[in-house]
């Protein structure tokens, strides 16, 4: 990218370390970042520079961010810029003070890079998408003005008074259907006796065409025409040529006994400016029925593509097109192009907002419901935690609020990645049974939740898959999920695979609240949902399955959804292609026992024994000291690290049998600390575990190639990392002495 295309960022903040870490963080946008080290020095840069988003630190000597966020607003050229307050500390009344002084966000140190990263990318993409559509605006208006100049010059009184009167009428609406019968009727007679709109498809292929003539008796008429072949060849041939190569075709002669309609013509729609019909009919619906003497074909163009054609034909009148009718003809297209580009662009803005609105409601409402619990339990729990019974009830609704929460996030990032091409399967040749297996294995808690009965059919002989067994398995578990949350409870299920030819097929069956025959084409797109209900008592973003249609093609596959309607359960079948039998297909990959969120990724000799010496290097500290206490609990010596440089230099000191290491540490990260753990050769020589938000097969591989045991993702499952400690190698002598 080129320096004067960057986007300016605005940091503020008054200790350099900080200023160096969040230049590093969005270092990645490839945008120009820009930093203050006082609130004075970011007002000197605000007069000078335009800035998409503003990183402002709350807690600076002399003028603080929110006195600088107040001198900034004032400035009507940065009254609007966003500002993003950036504190260690934060309450209610200082969280309050920074909206108020028109803050859009408020992040607490320590800083994850990628949420920032993420968030002010978000305004780098608006500010330049603004800049782009001023741009925009300006060449238009610049070449609207332009064409009106040199159109004025030729005739100016009677074009300036079309012109005009064009403008009027082809902005007047962004509804695209009211442009084309703008166009339509704004051309006849004034250019021509008859008018022809030509819309493409993506594919520059016609597809619909509008006439408008006009008649002597009934004024202006106009009619549809499905078919490009409806048309007289000379018509038809005339609109391809133009489409393929974006050129004006001008004719100014043509055969004698040339008509506009050929003998396959279907007309859709026809009216005419009166309640009359024309005296000429097909099926009962006028059209017109003089001969064309001249014919002049224009191409929409607007952004690089070709719209349509814009035809123009003279008959009856016996006129012919100037020089200056052709410029004015070639003007008014121009205007034309980007009145229904303009047009064509705000309805799919609008389809766009109303599914991003529809997300942010839905995602409001389901990050709500688990938050709200949680924070109710974890009050009751101040309040009776005393009383081991309730204590206990409550953990667990935390726990199963915390799970949601998670699984709310996996179906987004993996959205996410797959849309970006960023998942990577892992294929092998997998056992079908194993599959369903571990898909019911998953669903199950749900499934017993809500009281359904679930029957589960397999063939008799094992039959395999080649495939990544873990997207396999959340391939049916959603599918199982989806048919248990549109059940109502009591309900059945059925889980069936079977062999078809040389494909697996999966049957989910269900007797729930089915699928409306109109949802059926649509039940895969994303945040479409059968419940759209104000309670929203299904949840769920409408990804699940959109996730599920994702797999399956990068699978090889199809999937299809069956229902009789309303309340009359749906079916959902998916279709894998068959493998023939492998040897190796047989292995059983490594898993501990209940392996919820691990992955082994080096190999060690596991043998049951006591407590265990924990080091953890974690930058959150709370996540760290809870953790901490959770080990101690059940016996462990730990000690604490928040960044790796001291982490390294207690691992030399308190020896380890057990590192717990985060990935996204600051300055020195996770992998290079495991690197150079290793390189220490510590003697016992500890066992690695990783604990990242990252869970990919690369993220993994990246664990295993710094030298980690094992690979969690957070939130690790206590159970998990219990079984861990359990599991470890005998230590040598040398190691035990200290």
């Amino acid at each position: 990218m080129d320096d004067a295309e960057k986007i300016n960022i605005l940091i503020v903040d008054d200790l350099p370390e900080k200023l160096l870490v969040l230049e590093s963080i969005l270092e990645e946008l490839g945008e120009n970042v820009i930093k203050a080290n006082s609130g004075a020095e970011a007002l000197r840069l605000v007069l000078a520079h335009d800035f998409a988003v503003i990183l402002l630190d709350v807690y600076m000597p002399g003028m603080n961010g929110f006195e600088t966020a107040a001198l900034i607003r004032q400035r009507r050229k940065s009254a609007h810029t966003p500002i993003i307050f950036i504190t260690a500390f934060a309450d209610e009344m200082h969280t309050a003070q920074g909206y108020s002084m028109g803050a859009v966000d408020y992040i607490l140190s320590p800083i994850v890079p990628e949420i920032l990263r993420t968030k002010v990318k978000v305004f780098v993409d608006l500010y330049r998408m603004t800049q782009q559509v001023k741009q925009q605006a300006d060449e238009r208006v610049a070449l609207a003005r332009e064409q009106a100049a040199r159109a004025a010059a030729e005739d100016a009184t009677r074009r300036s008074t079309f012109l005009a009167e064009a403008s009027k009428v082809l902005s007047s609406s962004l509804d695209h259907e009211a442009t084309q019968r703008g166009l339509l009727r704004l051309s006849v007679p004034y250019l021509g006796d008859l008018t022809a709109l030509t819309l493409a498809d993506d594919h520059a292929r016609a597809r619909q065409t509008e006439l408008a003539w006009s008649d002597a008796v009934y004024g202006t008429c106009t009619l549809s025409i499905a078919n490009p072949q409806g048309l007289h060849e000379r018509l038809s041939e005339g609109i391809r040529r133009v489409l393929e190569l974006g050129k004006l075709e001008y004719v100014p002669d043509l055969p004698p006994g040339t008509p506009i309609l050929s003998g396959e013509c279907e007309p859709v729609e026809t009216s005419a400016a009166e309640a009359n019909v024309s005296r000429s009919e097909i099926n009962g619906l006028p059209h017109p029925v003089f001969d064309l003497r001249a014919l002049l074909h224009i191409p929409l163009l607007a952004r690089g593509r070709a719209l349509g054609v814009l035809t123009l034909a003279m008959g009856p009148s016996g006129r012919r097109y100037s020089s200056a009718d052709l410029a004015l003809a070639e003007d008014l297209a121009g205007r034309a192009a980007i009145a229904l580009d303009n047009a064509r662009l705000y309805r799919n803005v609008q389809e766009a907002d109303r599914h991003k609105n529809e997300f942010l409601s839905m995602l409001a409402h389901e990050l709500r419901n688990p938050l709200a619990p949680i924070r109710n339990a974890v009050q009751l729990l101040r309040l009776r935690g005393a009383k081991e019974p309730e204590a206990a009830a409550l953990h667990e609704m935390i726990d199963r609020q915390v799970m949601q929460l998670v699984r709310l996030v996996d179906d987004l990032l993996d959205l996410s990645r797959i849309t970006r091409g960023k998942i990577h399967l892992q294929m092998e040749y997998v056992e079908v049974g194993s599959v369903v297996a571990r898909a019911v294995e998953t669903s199950r808690p749900l499934i017993d939740a809500r009281k359904h009965e679930l029957t589960v059919a397999l063939p008799p002989e094992p039959l395999l898959v080649r495939g990544d067994p873990v997207r396999l398995a959340q391939i049916l578990s959603n599918l199982l999920n989806n048919a248990a949350k549109y059940t109502e409870e009591g309900g059945r299920i059925q889980l069936l695979a079977e062999r078809s030819n040389d494909t697996v097929t999966f049957h989910v069956r269900d007797n729930g609240v089915g699928i409306p025959p109109d949802m059926l084409s649509s039940i895969f797109e994303l945040f479409t949902q059968v419940d759209r209900s104000l309670d929203r008592s299904q949840g769920g973003l409408g990804i699940g399955l959109t996730l599920v249609h994702k797999l399956v093609e990068m699978h090889g596959g199809r999937v299809e959804a069956f229902s009789e309607g309303p309340n009359q359960g749906s079916e959902l079948v998916v279709h894998l292609p068959l493998e023939g039998a492998e040897p190796a297909a047989m292995a059983v990959s490594p898993v501990l026992s209940g392996g919820t969120g691990v992955s082994p990724v080096g190999g060690t000799g596991i043998s049951p024994i006591g407590h265990r010496r924990v080091l953890i290097v974690d930058d959150n500290a709370d996540a760290a000291r809870s953790l901490a206490m959770l080990l101690e609990i059940g016996g462990h010596e730990t000690r604490l690290c928040y960044d790796g440089q001291t982490g390294l230099a207690e691992a030399e000191a308190f020896r380890p049998e057990v590192v717990l290491l985060d990935i996204g540490l600051p300055e020195l990260d996770g992998l290079e600390v495991a690197r150079r753990l290793r390189a220490l050769e510590l003697s016992p020589r500890p066992m690695l575990v990783a604990l990242t938000g990252y869970g990919q097969a690369d993220d993994v591989r990246r664990s295993q190639e710094a030298g980690f045991d094992h690979h969690l993702v957070k939130p690790a499952d206590p159970q998990t990392l219990t079984a861990l400690l359990a599991c470890l190698p005998q230590p040598s002598l040398v190691g035990s002495e200290q």
